[in-house]
């Protein structure tokens, strides 16, 4: 795709023509926005926004390990300010920071924020669920989806545009998560944290979705866990599996920022590196711009990222598509498309890099002799039901570590 003409206006200009000033609470006039399903309907792309928990763990606001969201009581304007980073790299849509909200995690709180910002420009507002330590902990139905009703009541509330049951080891608690969505009446979008090998049940891809969809998801995909590219493999194959049950269904794809050819079916959490030497394995913005264009191509249209997602990866996503938006996000205003800006830079080979097919062709060098391509995932092969995912209120004890330890060794 040759480099998006200058004349495009930007999402700011047109934003701005949709909106009147921005109010702190959801006061807009009905059909202001159009809704999601309205835009994927239209054959619109919607993008979706990055990795809170990982983001802010970066930047110091939320623990590695449980990630759960009290940054969004705690440090409410960290949260506003990624929110309206990622809205003016481009996003549409503002995901709420609940992630690993449920009431055996953490109170439900981070909608405000989302709220705020996404009324700033013309973005939607997703409210999150995810899986529950209780269905782990082989909880009954009725128990897991009364967390998942006490969650939705906050965003009914709250009126957010659509609902979203993410990141999902099982197809089975989706099912369960999307039922409740369901009844409200909302737009409501599922997407599993599996690969090509299918849930940690092992049903595949096709028949994940299919249930989904049958539950009641208006669009399926996948999320976390694996790259772009085993992420848009794995979508299609649930798109595959849709249209051959003869159901009708959009597509989302929201994967890691980070590259796991090496990864076994948990995806990058039985990776050594998880979670604080990943680095190496970020995916740069030219990654970012063939994995928009895959996507697109594979008929996925609502196209955003997970952990490790920065607001710099969505404006490459945006700055791909910008041909099929209309538009460049306010984000590209300085930045230029393709390295458009370097044309500018003192040095004259740096210049020279200012055009598309140097960026496509590089192959980045990590900089660190000796270091190995690959890794061996640390997976033990537990999931739901097994005795080392029951959850407990208190901190693992030092005994517990210890015989982590020991039996980490012993499979080592």
């Amino acid at each position: 795709m040759p480099r998006a003409p200058r004349p495009f206006r930007t999402h700011r200009d047109s934003a701005a023509e949709k909106r009147g000033p921005a109010t702190a609470a959801r006061t807009m006039a009905p059909g202001a926005k159009k809704g999601i399903l309205e835009r994927l309907d239209a054959g619109e792309i919607v993008i979706g926004d990055g990795g809170f928990v990982f983001a802010l763990e970066k930047r110091g606001y939320v623990k590695a390990g449980p990630w759960t969201p009290e940054a969004a009581a705690e440090h409410p304007e960290a949260v506003r300010q990624l929110h309206r980073e990622f809205l003016r790299a481009g996003s549409s849509v503002m995901q709420t920071f609940t992630f690993y909200a449920s009431d055996d995690k953490l109170e439900n709180r981070g909608h405000t924020q989302s709220f705020t910002v996404a009324d700033e420009g013309d973005a939607l507002v997703a409210g999150g669920v995810s899986q529950t330590p209780a269905y782990l902990s082989c909880k009954s139905e009725d128990d897991v989806k009364a967390i998942f009703k006490k969650q939705i009541d906050v965003f009914v509330q709250k009126n957010v545009d659509v609902l979203l049951a993410e990141y999902f080891e099982h197809v089975e608690e989706a099912e369960w998560a999307v039922q409740v969505l369901k009844s409200t009446g909302k737009p409501v979008a599922a997407s599993l944290c599996i690969g090509p090998e299918g849930d940690l049940n092992g049903v595949s891809p096709g028949d994940c979705a299919v249930r989904l969809v049958k539950a009641g998801a208006h669009i399926v995909g996948i999320n976390c866990h694996f790259d772009p590219e085993t992420c848009v493999k794995t979508v299609k194959m649930m798109k595959e599996g849709v249209e051959k049950a003869g159901l009708k269904a959009h597509y989302i794809c929201q994967p890691l920022a980070y590259h796991t050819p090496d990864c076994n079916c948990q995806g990058f959490i039985d990776l050594p590196e998880f979670p604080f030497g990943l680095e190496p394995r970020i995916l740069t913005r030219w990654d970012m711009q063939k994995y928009a264009r895959e996507a697109y191509n594979a008929g996925i249209r609502y196209i955003g990222g997970c952990c490790g997602f920065e607001p710099y990866h969505i404006r490459a996503l945006a700055e791909e598509l910008a041909t099929e938006r209309g538009f460049l996000p306010a984000g590209s205003e300085k930045h230029g498309t393709w390295g458009a800006g370097l044309e500018m830079h003192t040095k004259p080979w740096v210049r020279a890099r200012a055009r598309r097919d140097y960026w496509e062709a590089l192959k980045p060098a990590s900089g660190r002799p000796l270091c190995p391509s690959m890794a061996s995932p640390d997976g033990w092969g537990v999931t739901k039901g097994h005795a080392d995912l029951m959850q407990q209120k208190e901190p693992t004890s030092q005994d517990q570590l210890n015989a982590l330890f020991e039996k980490a060794n012993k499979i080592q």
